[in-house]
């Protein structure tokens, strides 16, 4: 039983909880609750640490059954765990790597997020969750976006992280061009869009373009769009959570491909 934070496998846990350079370094990030290291793909986890209180239900060890893992005192676990309640179960996981090819079965069916400097790390995994629910093939993202292995983003992702592959670029006006010579559509969320949401024909290839929290899209992401489109707005309410807005965008092409 490890009883000690300055043990070293623990400093690494910390280390990893807190520094995204680490985490790209090693390759690794740390997942907590019962229900993220048990959806984690098994060959992807490098190591497991549960709780001595844990150990105390019975459902928690025939769960277990499978798996390799380390025991930590209770007092040390709530230190490494990056909540204030821990469940008292996390995982170390090797990161995925996905390309820009892994983002589609083929250019026609396409739908895709491209997020520009998204910097609330709960609305980034919002959209990773909700953009499971509404059947997206993929989501790009520029190296200004908040990290989406930071432990709060993978809460929020409920284990979709695990499933909906994702690319972050160095140069997004150069992938954004890309994808708009593979014939994907191209649609911004903008204050100064000229048609609702609900009026293109989403059914063939699609990317929405979804800006930072604060101040939207930029100049140049913007004039990139093939269409600005907006939400349409009552009382004195100017714009939506970037979440919310790109849920709505994303159920109406799953609507959309559903109906016709």
């Amino acid at each position: 039983m490890i009883t000690s934070s300055a043990n070293q496998q623990m400093k690494r846990v910390m280390q990893l909880n807190r520094k995204a350079k680490t985490r790209y370094e090693q390759r690794v990030f740390v997942v907590e609750g019962i229900k993220m290291c048990m959806e984690a793909p098994k060959e992807d986890i490098v190591a497991m640490y549960v709780s001595e209180s844990f150990l105390l239900e019975e459902q928690n060890c025939q769960r277990l059954q499978r798996y390799s893992y380390e025991i930590v005192a209770d007092h040390v676990f709530q230190i490494i765990s990056d909540t204030k309640t821990p469940q008292g179960i996390l995982c170390l996981v090797k990161m995925p790597e996905y390309t820009m090819e892994n983002l589609w079965e083929n250019f026609s069916n396409s739908h895709l997020l491209i997020l520009e400097s998204i910097q609330d790390p709960g609305n980034l995994g919002t959209i990773i969750r909700t953009g499971e629910g509404a059947g997206i093939t993929g989501i790009i993202m520029n190296k200004t976006t908040v990290d989406i292995f930071h432990p709060k983003t993978i809460r929020a992702t409920m284990g979709s992280l695990y499933r909906v592959p994702f690319y972050i670029t160095a140069d997004l006006p150069e992938t954004i061009e890309y994808l708009k010579e593979k014939g994907v559509s191209m649609y911004a969320a903008h204050l100064k869009g000229t048609i609702s949401y609900e009026q293109p024909n989403y059914r063939k290839a699609t990317g929405f373009l979804i800006g930072n929290e604060g101040n939207g899209l930029s100049p140049e992401i913007s004039k990139l769009a093939d269409t600005w489109i907006k939400i349409p707005m009552e009382g004195r309410v100017e714009s939506l959570n970037a979440a919310v807005a790109t849920a709505l965008l994303m159920y109406e092409v799953n609507r959309q491909r559903r109906i016709f």
